[in-house]
């Protein structure tokens, strides 16, 4: 009964925490088959031009880096 609850509680506080799809694509050109897909990321740390940092759904923080520069789309869930 009370993990029932816990879970109850848990799926509630859920509907109200936004999630992101972030797309990082290593080239100019988004669609390649360089690109790397995240979906359900929890928390976006930092974004700038060359770096990308975030924390994934399995709460590892990743972080990306690019001397070039990065190209990356956040998009809501």
């Amino acid at each position: 009964m009370k993990e029932a609850l816990l879970n109850l509680w848990n799926w509630f506080l859920d509907l109200f925490k936004t999630r992101y799809i972030v797309t990082v694509s290593y080239n100019s050109q988004f669609g390649d088959a360089d690109d790397k897909t995240y979906t359900d990321v929890k928390k976006i740390i930092k974004t700038t031009d060359k770096i990308l940092e975030f924390t994934d759904k399995e709460k590892n923080r990743v972080i990306i880096r690019s001397a070039a520069g990065l190209n990356y789309r956040i998009e809501v869930q």
